[in-house]
């Protein structure tokens, strides 16, 4: 079978990695690729915006299958193209896709059945946005743009006063663009954050394991959001109380939600969640694998990713089992120095050959220029080291990051370390998060 990934990114690379461990696989294709997949896969530099044009590569090349990674293609309709030209594709259509595309139709849908997550209120006017946030108390709110805006369109204010200065940016100074035109002002939540990962084909779903992802830029969750600078998998603040009440008050209720609103949604649905003092709540959807979080769920996955993908594609997900892997798995993003602001590229990168064979180095910001790998964009790999025990996945992820090395090199080094700890304190008792 010869098989499509979409996409350029550490994710995209983890899925390349995944789906080649699978027998039925004959060749793997990636568009457009990076330093790293192209070692792995056959890459070609066509848009991932002209649907006409990968239909076309589609059929040339023989592929049976193609898998999406970023949510643009998505968003903008990928599926709904390739399943008009009778071709495979695992990804949710434009209608499904509208749960990341806009945060306003999805709080809008969670609110009209009763799904768990903050109050919230939505605007399309930059008077009415100012003038909502003028009738509040003064205290932490959030503000999202209702489009896409590459992971960074969430501002967690401290003040009212940061409030009207992150609405102002995103619809009077359109710093996302379109993106910003429309903007949601909701509670802040406090709690742990968690990612839970459902593999949905309309029918039935499977989940794989919880991950918990750090978005900001520096230690101790400071500095700006970024698209993501590390992940771990587990999280132990999933407990399997706390999975259930996701699985009876979320997950099940947002995908019967969609069946009762006349919408099929085949792919991956990402929970993006606050373990509150209340129970989960949904922070937010998106309509893919996360990024970094993939880097350390599929290396836990035991099961055949290409059989789970055909069943979700073919809808029969309901007949094939999953299974699971018993340990950790750690990943540290390694970004050029300024990210996610102005940042330099085309620095060579050193000492991958010296990392252990059992570490996986998934490539983002990488290509090949005249011989050498170099960096190429704000993140640029994803180290990632499995265990059985999380402080060991820890430190062999931070002992292999030593052996790379690269200009301006800039990385996270508290990834995990909270869990440690509370792993540590919570040995032996019986406390939950």
């Amino acid at each position: 079978m010869k098989i499509l990934v979409l996409g350029s990114g550490a994710r995209e690379h983890a899925l390349v990695w995944k789906l080649s461990q699978s027998p039925a696989v004959e060749e793997i294709h990636c568009i457009p690729g990076n330093g790293g997949i192209c070692q792995q896969a056959r890459c070609a530099s066509l848009s991932l915006n002209r649907f006409d044009e990968l239909i076309r590569y589609v059929r040339e090349q023989g592929i049976q299958l193609t898998v999406v990674g970023p949510e643009q293609p998505l968003v903008g309709g990928i599926a709904d193209a390739f399943q008009a030209a009778g071709l495979a594709i695992f990804g949710p259509n434009r209608r499904a896709a509208q749960l990341e595309g806009s945060k306003i139709f999805a709080k809008q849908l969670m609110a009209r059945y009763g799904i768990p997550t903050a109050h919230f209120a939505s605007f399309d006017s930059l008077e009415a946005a100012l003038g909502y946030l003028n009738q509040l108390p003064d205290g932490p709110v959030v503000v999202k743009a209702d489009g896409l805006a590459a992971g960074k369109g969430s501002v967690v204010c401290s003040t009212l006063a940061e409030a009207r200065r992150a609405v102002q940016a995103m619809m009077g100074e359109r710093i996302f663009q379109e993106a910003g035109s429309r903007v949601v002002i909701e509670e802040f939540m406090e709690g742990e954050e968690a990612s839970l990962f459902v593999l949905c084909d309309g029918k039935d779903y499977r989940l794989l394991v919880p991950a918990q992802d750090f978005k900001r830029a520096l230690d101790d969750d400071r500095g700006k959001n970024t698209g993501g600078m590390g992940a771990y998998a587990p999280t132990p603040f999933v407990t399997p109380e706390v999975l259930r009440a996701a699985r009876t008050r979320i997950v099940e209720p947002t995908l019967e939600a969609l069946q009762r609103e006349g919408i099929d949604y085949r792919g991956v649905l990402y929970c993006g969640l606050m373990l509150t003092r209340e129970g989960p709540r949904v922070v937010e959807f998106n309509c893919r694998f996360g990024d970094p979080e993939t880097q350390v769920v599929l290396p836990l996955l035991k099961s055949d990713l290409v059989d789970l993908v055909m069943a979700v594609v073919e809808q029969r997900l309901g007949a094939t089992p999953i299974a699971l892997e018993d340990a950790w798995a750690v990943c540290v993003v390694l970004a050029s120095g300024g990210y996610p602001d102005q940042y330099q590229t085309g620095f060579p990168i050193q000492g991958l050959e010296e990392v252990p064979e059992d570490v996986l180095v998934f490539h983002a910001g990488t290509r090949r220029q005249e011989g050498r790998l170099v960096t190429a964009g704000g993140r640029v790999l994803s180290v990632v080291a499995r265990a059985a025990r999380l402080s060991q996945a820890v430190e062999r992820a931070y002992q292999a990051v030593e052996n790379i090395q690269f200009q301006n090199r800039h990385f996270r080094r508290d990834i995990a370390r909270r869990a440690c700890r509370w792993l540590e304190n919570a040995a032996g008792t019986s406390r939950t998060p």
